[in-house]
C-alpha cells in the first residue's frame, strides 16, 4: 500500500460524484464542482450541511473565550484509521477524507488538507467552510495571525495534538500575542452529544500462542530489562498507540477499522504493570491470562481507560523518571510529567523491539504470504476470465477479493480498504471504488490492485499492475523500470546501519534515467497481526535503519496523470548478506508470492544481473506457492503460475516471437518477400 504519510503528487484528473449510475472521469481544471462566492447554491449533492453544528461549536468556544478552535483528524493514540466514535473532523465538516485539519473562528471556518483530497472536499463540504490547499501549521497559524485579535486564544484538544505538532504550533504563535491554549474536555463531543457514536465494546481476545513470537511475561521482562540498561534509569514506560499494547500482551479485538487492535495505554514501571482499558470487555478466561487478580510485578492491573491521564499524573508526582515515545505520544501527558521526570525519545522501546521480528514470527509472516498469494492468484485467474466479459468493475473485483481473502484459514479480513483502479483511476495513488463510484475494468487498460489481508500469523499488503490487452510501448517501458527498480532494491547488498533515503534511491533510479519519478514512499513496515503501515520501519528519514528481522514493502510506482498508474509491491524481510570479504551487510529477502505480468515487462530492458534474479523468484514462487494451490485442488490455478513463471530469457518475449513468427509465415505463403 503506497506510504501515505508522505502524500503523493498532485493528480488534477479524479471522479465526479455521480447521483446515479457509474462515475465519469472529468477534467477539474474544466468544471467547477463548488463554487460559494458567484453560486452558493449551486452544490453536488453530496454536501454536508453544518450550520447546526458550528453553531453550537462557537457557542462552546465562547463559553471557553476562545477565539479558534483547532479540529485534528485523528484520535488520542495517533492511529493511521480511526473508529466512528473519533471522526470528530468529519461530523463538523462533512469532509471524510482520512487527512486533514480544521479551524474555526467566530466568524470563519477552514479546512487544510492536501491534493489527494482536494475535490472530494469541495464536493462534501457546504459554503460554511473554505479550503485551504496547503498542510503543516504554518499556513494554519499565518492564517489565524490574520482572522483572530492580538490577545486571542486558540483551543486545542491536548489528547488529540502529538508532542510534535503542539511544538510546531507553539513555536509559530510565539510573540504574536496569540495564545495556544489546552482544553482538556473536547468542545465537538460536546457538541455532538448523545449523536457521537457509541466506543466499541467487543471482547478483547487472546491472542493463540500459536501465532504469537513471545509470550507477555517474556515481552514484559524485555522491556525491563531495557528500562534497568537505560543510562538514565526509567522506572516506567508509558505506552499510547494502540499496537504497543496489543503487542505486549498478545491481545487482539477490533476497535479500529482494518486494525485487529483495541482503545488502551499501558503504563509499565520496574514492579507493575497497569492496563487502561474497559474492563468489561474481557472475559474470566482473559483475566486469568493476564494474572488480574494478583497484585505483583507479573501481574497485569486492570484500571479504567478514562483514568489514564490522572494517573499518569498522579504517579509522575513521585520520585520516578517516564521514559516515553516522542513521536507517538500526546502532549495531554508530555504537559503533566515535569520535564525533570521525563525520558523523552524518538521511539517506544517497545516500538523498536517490535519492529524487529524474531524467528518465529518471520516464519509466521512468512506462512500468512503464501495464503495470501493463493488469495491473489485466484483473483487474477477470475479476472483473465471475466475482463473480457465486460462483466467486472473495481468496486466488485474489490469485494470478490476480499471474499477470497476471508475464506483463507485464520484470515481476519482485508489489512486496508483495497486499492483497485482501473485506467486513470490507477493514476491516483490512494484511489478506492465504491458501490456509487466506480469504472469498468477492459481489457483495452491497465488495472492496478493494492490489497493486503489479516491473518491471526501476520499481515500482508501487495500490489500489482496488469494488462490483458496490447499496452503501449510507453506503458510497458514504464513498467518494465518500476519492475527494476524494485528488483534493484530487493537484490541490494548494503552496510547494516544504511539510511533508508540512501537505500530508496535504487528503486527510483531506472525511473530517474529517463526523466520519471513517483510522488510516495517506497516503503514502510508491517506487523504481525497488527498494522499494515507498522512505524518506525521504512524508507523515510525518520524511520530506524535498516536491521536484521524487520519487515519492510518495497513499492516503487509510476502515475501518468489522467491515463494509467503501476505500482509494483512486495514485502521483505531484512536478512544477512553473504559478501566476499568479512563484514556486516544486509539484503533483502522477498516474500510476497506472486508474478509480475509478462505482458508487461520489456526483457530487453532488463540487465542479465536483474533478469537471473526475476528467474530465481520466480522458482520461488513455484516451490513454495504451487504445492499449496496442488494441495487444495486448485488446477486451474496452479496451471496459470506455472505458465507466469516461466523462465524469461533475454531474448524478446513469447508473445512477440510468436506474433512475429505467424506474420512471417503468413507472407511466405502470400509469396512476399520476408
Amino acid at each position: 500500500m503506497a506510504w501515505t504519510s508522505w502524500g503523493c503528487c498532485p493528480w488534477l484528473v479524479l471522479l465526479s460524484v455521480c447521483a446515479r449510475g457509474h462515475a465519469k472521469p472529468v477534467d477539474l481544471r474544466r468544471e467547477n464542482v463548488r463554487n460559494c462566492s458567484t453560486s452558493p447554491h449551486y452544490l453536488p449533492v453530496t454536501v454536508v450541511n453544518t450550520t447546526v453544528q458550528l453553531t453550537a461549536l462557537r457557542q462552546q468556544m465562547q463559553n471557553q473565550n476562545l477565539s479558534a478552535y483547532i479540529i485534528p483528524n485523528t484520535d488520542a493514540h495517533m492511529s493511521e484509521y480511526i473508529g466512528e466514535h473519533d471522526k470528530r473532523l468529519t461530523w463538523m465538516t462533512g469532509f471524510t477524507g482520512s487527512s486533514g485539519t480544521a479551524v474555526v473562528t467566530m466568524g470563519k471556518a477552514g479546512l487544510w488538507t492536501d491534493s489527494r483530497y482536494w475535490t472530494q472536499a469541495e464536493q462534501e463540504m457546504d459554503c460554511n467552510w473554505e479550503l485551504h490547499k496547503e498542510v503543516g501549521s504554518i499556513p494554519i497559524v499565518n492564517w489565524l495571525l490574520t482572522e483572530i485579535p492580538a490577545g486571542g486564544h486558540v483551543g486545542f484538544d491536548p489528547l488529540l495534538f502529538s508532542i510534535g505538532t503542539w511544538k510546531s504550533y507553539d513555536t509559530a504563535l510565539q510573540g504574536s500575542d496569540r495564545e495556544l491554549v489546552p482544553i482538556t474536555t473536547n468542545l465537538v463531543d460536546l457538541v455532538w452529544g448523545s449523536k457521537r457514536p457509541p466506543v466499541p465494546s467487543q471482547p478483547i481476545y487472546v491472542l493463540q500462542e500459536a501465532f504469537t513470537g513471545s509470550t507477555w511475561q517474556e515481552k514484559v521482562s524485555n522491556i525491563r530489562s531495557q528500562m534497568q540498561k537505560h543510562r538514565k534509569a526509567p522506572t516506567a514506560v508509558l505506552l499510547s498507540m494502540l499496537d504497543e499494547t496489543a503487542w505486549l500482551f498478545n491481545l487482539r479485538s477490533s476497535d479500529i477499522p482494518y486494525n485487529p487492535v483495541f482503545y488502551s495505554y499501558t503504563l509499565l514501571t520496574d514492579s507493575s504493570i497497569r492496563l487502561f482499558v474497559n474492563k468489561s470487555r474481557f472475559n474470566s478466561e482473559t483475566l486469568q491470562y493476564l494474572n488480574s487478580s494478583c497484585t505483583g510485578p507479573m501481574c497485569v492491573q486492570l484500571e479504567d481507560y478514562s483514568q489514564v491521564y490522572d494517573s499518569v499524573q498522579a504517579y509522575a508526582s513521585g520520585a520516578v523518571r517516564i521514559w516515553i515515545g516522542t513521536s507517538n505520544t500526546m502532549y495531554a501527558f508530555y504537559n503533566v510529567i515535569p520535564q525533570g521526570k521525563v525520558i523523552a525519545e524518538t521511539y517506544s522501546p517497545v516500538m523498536v523491539t517490535k519492529a524487529v521480528k524474531n524467528s518465529k514470527e518471520q516464519t509466521l509472516l512468512r506462512a500468512s504470504h503464501v495464503q495470501d498469494a493463493v488469495s491473489l492468484i485466484r483473483y487474477l485467474v477470475w479476472l483473465e476470465k471475466n475482463v473480457p466479459k465486460g462483466i467486472v468493475d473495481e468496486f466488485s473485483g474489490a469485494e470478490l477479493l476480499d471474499k477470497l481473502r476471508r475464506e483463507e484459514e485464520f484470515s481476519s479480513g482485508p489489512s486496508f480498504q483495497t486499492i483497485s483502479a482501473s485506467g486513470l483511476n490507477a493514476a491516483l495513488a490512494h484511489y478506492s471504488p465504491s458501490k456509487e463510484v466506480h469504472r469498468k475494468l477492459t481489457s483495452d487498460e491497465m488495472y492496478l490492485v493494492d490489497s493486503g489481508g489479516q491473518y491471526w500469523g501476520g499481515t500482508t499488503d501487495i500490489t500489482r499492475t496488469v494488462h490483458w490487452g496490447t499496452p503501449s510501448a510507453f506503458q510497458k517501458e514504464a513498467y518494465t523500470r518500476v519492475l527494476i527498480g524494485n528488483i534493484d532494491l530487493s537484490r541490494l547488498i548494503f552496510p547494516a546501519g544504511t539510511s533508508g533515503p540512501m537505500l530508496e534511491a535504487f528503486a527510483r533510479k531506472a525511473l530517474w534515467e529517463v526523466g520519471l519519478n513517483y510522488g510516495h514512499g517506497t516503503g514502510h513496515g508491517i506487523g504481525n497481526f497488527l498494522c499494515v503501515h507498522e512505524w518506525p520501519v521504512g524508507f523515510h528519514s525518520s524511520g530506524l535503519t535498516m536491521g536484521k528481522g524487520m519487515f519492510t514493502s518495497i513499492e516503487p510506482g509510476y502515475y501518468q496523470d489522467g491515463e494509467f498508474g503501476i505500482r509494483l509491491e512486495d514485502v521483505a524481510l531484512v536478512v544477512e548478506a553473504t559478501t566476499k570479504y568479512p563484514g556486516t551487510y544486509l539484503t533483502f529477502e522477498v516474500v510476497s508470492l506472486v508474478p509480475y505480468d509478462r505482458n508487461l515487462i520489456d526483457v530487453r530492458l532488463l540487465s542479465p544481473e536483474q533478469l537471473q534474479y526475476l528467474n530465481r523468484y520466480y522458482q520461488t514462487i513455484r516451490e513454495k506457492v504451487g504445492p499449496e494451490l496442488q494441495q487444495r485442488q486448485l488446477l486451474e490455478e496452479f496451471e496459470w503460475l506455472q505458465q507466469h513463471t516461466e523462465p524469461l530469457s533475454a531474448r524478446a518475449p513469447r508473445t512477440t516471437f510468436l506474433a512475429s513468427l505467424l506474420a512471417a509465415s503468413t507472407l511466405a505463403i502470400l509469396g512476399w518477400s520476408v
